[in-house]
């Protein structure tokens, strides 16, 4: 943070202007020397001159933080955070470091507000409650801004900090109220954020199992829509109506779905939706249809150094593992299934199941291998890791290998 001086060199040499034009007529090129080195006090008189030739408030020469070194610092901070998740580091990190030294002087305007933001988005990775105190602060910034939309993003996120540590119940009942609190305001009328609150309730319903309503809000989401030519959320709401008619085994939506995300996709040239079609038809010839030839075929047609690698590559691993199994080659699928690893930005309890299905196919190769103990080993961990989650065809699917692999386990001890 600079002193006062500083900020007026700093404004100086930023508008390219020289000692001798900043003094003017009213202060000495010596003088302006010792004001800018902090080795003499200007009088108000000399500041209020000061800032009319550098055409900015005295405000911003006073305070200890200026408006341009905020600019400054947010710029920074908001390139760090978007950083893309697939080159992610340490940059999280870097936006706390960067913004902590200021934390006491952001009380207010917009940046000051977002900074805040930033920090407090950070933040809850790491320490979710400190976040939530400092986000409802950022939230009121907002509001006496009347920034309602952006008011509107901290309401949304609030929910999602208990949805990262698994509180699914939570997370919806803090989404509704945020909503409520909102839509009594008859100044949000921002159909995007509409959009995100929309998307958001249908995958915490999903979430804690409420299906009717999710789906219903999904097919609502969607018609709006569709009404209002707004393509936002658009790709993840009908990723999520396809995932849901697949397990519905509902083939036609879920034929029809996938070819509007196509279209999407192609209107958009949005890569992350094709891929995910990719993997949506793998997934069903693996999971639904035991079709492991066609899934093998269809494999083949695609590689995984042309996706994001650290979002999508895992489940394209795991998919690979069940293809594997499926062909009876269980050591080498085996060998893939331990590539597998869920990714940190997992938390949904229908994605986690997904991955949980790992360990009762691992303990169906090991059966095949006729090694039960490491099977009952095995289906141990994807039984103890299901008991939570809702029900989906993957709970389902694990309950049955348990009790398949218990039941060879009790023919071997006992035959």
């Amino acid at each position: 943070m600079s002193t006062l001086g500083e900020r007026i060199r700093t404004l100086r040499k930023q508008q390219k202007m020289t000692l001798e034009a900043l003094a003017g007529t009213e202060l000495t090129k010596g003088m302006l020397s010792l004001i800018e080195n902090n080795k003499a006090n200007p009088s108000m008189e000399s500041l209020n001159y000061i800032a009319s030739q550098l055409g900015v408030e005295v405000t911003e020469l006073l305070e200890e933080i200026s408006g341009q070194e905020l600019r400054k610092v947010l710029d920074q901070a908001e390139l760090l955070f978007n950083t893309k998740y697939e080159v992610l580091t340490d940059e999280l990190e870097q936006v706390i470091n960067l913004i902590e030294p200021y934390l006491p002087k952001l009380t207010q305007g917009y940046e000051a507000a977002r900074l805040l933001e930033l920090y407090g988005r950070c933040l809850s990775l790491s320490s979710p409650s400190d976040s939530v105190v400092l986000l409802k602060r950022v939230s009121k910034m907002y509001e006496d801004l009347h920034l309602i939309t952006k008011k509107a993003d901290i309401g949304r996120y609030l929910a999602l900090i208990p949805f990262m540590s698994h509180k699914y119940q939570k997370a919806l009942d803090i989404l509704l109220e945020e909503r409520t609190k909102l839509e009594a305001n008859i100044f949000w009328i921002d159909p995007l954020s509409r959009m995100d609150y929309d998307y958001l309730e249908a995958v915490l319903y999903f979430a804690v199992g409420k299906k009717e309503d999710a789906i219903r809000m999904m097919n609502e989401a969607i018609q709006y829509c569709n009404e209002h030519k707004i393509f936002k959320q658009i790709d993840n709401l009908f990723r999520l109506a396809a995932a849901q008619a697949m397990m519905d085994e509902d083939i036609e939506k879920k034929d029809y779905y996938l070819k509007k995300l196509e279209a999407y996709s192609e209107f958009s040239d949005d890569e992350d939706s094709k891929v995910f079609i990719h993997y949506a038809n793998i997934h069903y010839l693996n999971t639904f249809k035991k079709a492991y030839i066609e899934a093998d075929a269809l494999h083949n047609k695609f590689y995984l150094d042309l996706i994001n690698f650290k979002l999508f590559a895992p489940y394209f691993l795991l998919e690979r593992g069940k293809t594997l199994y499926g062909l009876g080659r269980f050591k080498e699928a085996l060998e893939k299934f331990d590539e597998v690893k869920i990714p940190e930005v997992t938390h949904h309890p229908i994605d986690l199941s997904i991955f949980y299905e790992k360990d009762a196919y691992i303990a169906l190769c090991y059966l095949e291998l006729n090694q039960v103990k490491k099977a009952v080993g095995a289906v141990k961990v994807a039984i103890g890791n299901i008991k939570e989650m809702p029900d989906t065809p993957y709970k389902t699917f694990i309950q049955n290998i348990y009790e398949k692999v218990m039941k060879r386990s009790e023919l071997n001890l006992f035959g």
